[in-house]
């Protein structure tokens, strides 16, 4: 007779927390009044509230009051009207690519999925195997694409000395990546330095680019809400894009929209050709049937009402630009009480850093003393969330950057 008293899976190891979503958690179990979460990358308002928007609300209660409406399984593809709209959002309703019906579009979950989706298309279907993404970049990238099945490498981003671009060591890096390899990008507000090319140096990494034949694979998750502007937010991608040449772009509605649970996000693959495209959507097909089958349908419809309706569309964009005002303050706030309390060091990089996170430049041991004498948490690269940050918190913040930095080097 079989035994039960032992565990099958007594021999799995205890895994890590994962060093982003870890912080909420110690975060979580601090019993201070004082504590304050700068890990979260996610938008809160001046309360300290998650913030969903009054235009979301709206679309939710038309879909609600729809008896049409049903709950059937979605294509393998998605919503189409999402899909179209998606495009649109990413690359301009005036887009070649768009009226040659060169994109093939495929809603999927929020960023990760797209990313994830086109990471696997390209094992398969790409010949070159070899990915290059920022050195730092967000921390799921590498797993995504490895798990994909490609093989990732880095190439210089973030130059610690500046606490900008070290962008000459970026072309270097570019220059001699294999003909065909893969490229990502972050389409706008790095993460997690905060730091972007300028358009006239995008410019000359589309040169580069395009010049060795590489593939470029944007990461789109904060189109408006870095500089409030959804077409100024795009323009690297519409570089790629304008000319002619192809390119990968996954999208996300997470930040711009507030839609974090509900994992709406696409992948749009410009192709050279409407044939191309009709022939890379059958292959993707073939990577998402057998990964989730199909999409869920409430998250996409919300983006949908929004994106059809002018009246909608033109009230998000409001919403949208107040999220993305209210961190631009944040950082102006912090960077003047740090000038006021004369902190050691040069920080404007501050308030030249764009999107959701600053990249300090504290080490890991200022931020273990910013934790346990200020219950401040953040990731242990120094990277805060601005959005989880409030008026009445810049000062304790920069009390703590301030000790920090005068007592440990």
């Amino acid at each position: 007779m079989a035994s039960f008293e032992g565990s099958v899976f007594s021999s799995v190891a205890q895994a890590p927390e994962d060093p982003i979503l870890g912080v909420t958690v110690a975060y979580n179990n601090d019993p201070s009044p004082v504590k304050v979460n700068l890990g979260v990358g996610a938008y809160r308002t001046e309360e300290g509230k998650p913030l969903v928007l009054n235009v979301v609300r709206r679309a939710e209660q038309l879909l609600v009051n729809d008896p049409s409406r049903v709950k059937e399984y979605l294509p393998i593809t998605g919503l189409a009207n999402f899909n179209k709209l998606s495009a649109e959002l990413i690359f301009g309703h005036d887009s070649p690519a768009i009226q040659e019906n060169r994109v093939a579009t495929v809603q999927c979950l929020s960023g990760t999925g797209s990313l994830r989706v086109g990471g696997e298309f390209l094992a398969r279907h790409y010949h070159e195997r070899t990915i290059y993404i920022p050195q730092p970049t967000w921390g799921n990238h590498t797993k995504v694409f490895t798990l994909a099945g490609l093989s990732v490498k880095t190439y210089r981003y973030y130059d610690p000395a500046t606490r900008g671009l070290d962008f000459d060591g970026l072309l270097a890096d570019l220059s001699v990546a294999p003909p065909g390899a893969i490229v990502l990008l972050h389409a706008c507000a790095h993460n997690p330095t905060g730091v972007d090319p300028t358009l006239d140096q995008y410019e000359q990494i589309r040169l580069l680019i395009r010049s060795k034949g590489l593939l470029p694979f944007f990461d789109s998750a904060y189109q408006g809400f870095a500089s409030g502007n959804l077409d100024a937010d795009a323009q690297s991608v519409r570089l790629f894009v304008a000319d002619g040449g192809e390119c990968l772009t996954a999208q996300s509605y997470a930040k711009n929209m507030g839609l974090y649970g509900e994992r709406v996000g696409a992948l749009s693959i410009v192709c050279k050709s409407a044939d191309v495209a009709a022939r890379v959507v059958s292959q993707l097909k073939l990577v998402i049937r057998p990964m989730y089958s199909n999409p869920p349908i409430h998250g996409a419809s919300i983006v949908a009402t929004i994106l059809e309706d002018r009246e909608m569309y033109k009230e998000w964009t409001i919403e949208l630009k107040a999220m993305a005002d209210r961190i631009i303050n944040m950082r102006q706030l912090l960077f003047e009480a740090l000038r006021t309390r004369g902190t050691p060091g040069d920080w404007s990089h501050i308030i030249k850093q764009i999107g959701m996170f600053t990249f300090t430049g504290l080490n890991r041991e200022q931020v273990a003393f910013m934790t346990k004498e200020y219950h401040i948490y953040m990731t242990s690269d120094g990277r805060i969330s601005m959005a989880g940050l409030r008026a009445k918190t810049v000062p304790h913040l920069a009390d703590a950057i301030h000790a920090a930095v005068s007592q440990i080097q």
